[in-house]
């Protein structure tokens, strides 16, 4: 861990500041040395000649005295030489130790882990690159709270870590300056780069119907979308004759955040109305989460209204894909697919152009677009993930190393997750799951489990009418289930969070019986 490495020789220090206390500690040693070595050079008063000086003075010398100095000024250059070799090979050598050791962990976890190993080309990787772990995911205590209310993918961290400077984005100063991508196109803060890596990861997946027409819009998220896409559908709706706003609805259990986002601007083109199975208002905009959201389930529209069709977890690690969706509007995100929740990027297929151009408007009314930053990383990401099943299978046939593949990682971790859950739920009596779903997979060809990315949890405890706030009594949070429109008894919780912080989840829910 980070607080109790110790560096020594042949060892590399994790950080700056072990190499600048070896630098101090070195440069105390050396001064001390030059002066017991002056010291020791200095001459007998007894033996000094005088030696003229210019202007007719004179000035001591002691015999054999220059030999002396140049001994001493070479002695101090060898070891200042010495110093610095030791100093470089410390950091090189530790460098490389932490190179070995995270491809070695990413090794153990499983065969096709071994494919994922830092891409350098020998050279060394920035600091920030190089550290073990990122601070907030250092050893986590026994007893501390595990909050697993949101759904922080951060499961991918070990997948990304190890793939390395392969998915490294550079910008460089002068670059993304202009608010405009492309002036000419629809959505014309859409960078074209990403545009074509959304295009061809939809290909490669065979989730969506991403070249029949689509126009592509990008949002800062999902979220921001689902809000243009509301817009865009109540100004294409005729207007009601009650003259009150566009309901919204969606299947009970939905995603808890729907009625806030959607309420959220008070807007008086549309509002929230409630779970679609009881709704009867005739006119609406119905939301169709696919992979549901927080149940897994999968879905389709029960209303004769307006669909927006939320497919952010239609990839092939959660569930199996039996084809590509070919909806009116159909929202993605960078989050889902690859874990980078923190790059806000998301987008929207939208088979009509005047919709499009709507939800465009809205993105550039509220945002003035969408940062290219985010954008550029998110191409690089795609392309990275599009590249690794595009490419031919050992590592190219180069006799390189294997090419890491994202999907497979995440599948390989998910069906891990799930058996280890229902195993643990089905000891304890405690809870229980919905039943497990499984269907054939045209991207992995072969029949595969439903994974669901979040586990839609139920108390069975007699007596426990608040799910949420009895695995708070354990230090574990959860999101009640009468926020998605559901039980109380019920509670969601995250299945994307880190390897330790799953694993004392499992250990918790084994010790409640």
């Amino acid at each position: 861990m980070r607080g109790q490495r110790v560096g020594s020789a042949g060892r590399g220090f994790k950080s700056n500041r072990g190499r600048i206390l070896l630098f101090q500690l070195a440069s105390r040693h050396q001064q001390s040395r030059k002066i017991r070595l002056l010291r020791s050079c200095k001459p007998p008063v007894a033996r000094t000649k005088a030696v003229a000086m210019a202007g007719g003075g004179e000035r001591p010398r002691a015999p054999g005295g220059g030999a002396a100095g140049i001994a001493v000024w070479a002695t101090l250059l060898c070891n200042a030489a010495s110093l610095a070799y030791l100093l470089r090979s410390y950091v090189v050598d530790g460098r490389r130790r932490r190179s070995r050791g995270c491809a070695a962990a990413a090794r153990s976890s499983a065969v096709d882990d071994a494919a994922i190993q830092p891409e350098n080309d020998g050279a060394l990787l920035p600091e920030e690159e190089e550290d073990e772990a990122p601070e907030h995911a250092v050893a986590l205590s026994p007893d501390a709270v595990l909050n697993l209310e949101l759904g922080d993918p951060t499961m991918y961290e070990a997948f990304w870590r190890g793939v390395g400077a392969r998915a490294a984005t550079v910008i460089r100063g002068w670059e993304a300056t202009s608010y405009f991508s492309d002036a000419a196109a629809l959505c014309w803060f859409l960078e074209p780069g990403l545009e074509r890596e959304v295009r061809r990861l939809h290909r490669v997946v065979g989730n969506a119907a991403a070249d029949g027409g689509y126009h592509l819009v990008v949002g800062t998220g999902a979220t921001q979308l689902y809000q243009a896409a509301m817009y865009a559908l109540s100004l294409s709706s005729p207007p009601r004759r009650d003259h009150q706003p566009v309901p919204v609805v969606s299947p009970a259990p939905y995603y808890s955040s729907y009625p806030p986002q959607t309420d959220l601007q008070r807007s008086g083109l549309y509002r929230w109305a409630g779970d679609a199975n009881t709704f009867a208002g005739g006119e609406c905009i119905e939301l169709v989460c696919s992979p549901n959201n927080p149940d897994g389930a999968i879905r389709e529209a029960v209303t004769g209204g307006k669909p927006i069709h939320d497919l952010v977890y239609y990839w092939p690690q959660y569930t199996p894909i039996t084809g590509p969706a070919a909806h009116d509007i159909m929202l993605f995100t960078v989050s889902k697919v690859t874990g980078h929740a923190g790059t806000r990027l998301g987008w929207a297929l939208v088979k009509d152009r005047e919709v499009a151009r709507k939800m465009v408007y809205f993105v550039d009314r509220s945002t003035i677009g969408v940062s290219k930053e985010s954008q550029l990383r998110a191409t690089k990401i795609l392309g990275v993930v599009s590249d690794a099943y595009e490419a031919a299978p050992a590592g190219g046939g180069d006799g390189g190393a294997p090419v890491p593949r994202l999907f497979d990682f995440a599948r390989r971790r998910m069906e891990e997750r799930w058996r280890t859950l229902r195993a643990t739920v089905a000891a304890t009596g405690a809870f229980s799951l919905p039943e497990e779903t499984a269907g054939y997979c045209d991207f992995n060809k072969r029949t595969v489990t439903a994974c669901p990315a979040l586990a839609w949890l139920r108390c069975e405890k007699e007596g426990v009418e608040d799910c949420a706030k009895f695995l708070a009594g354990h230090k574990i949070v959860a999101r009640g289930g009468e926020q998605f429109g559901g039980d109380a008894r019920c509670v969601r919780i995250n299945m994307l969070d880190r390897d330790q912080v799953f694993d004392l989840l499992v250990q918790r829910l084994s010790a409640i019986d």
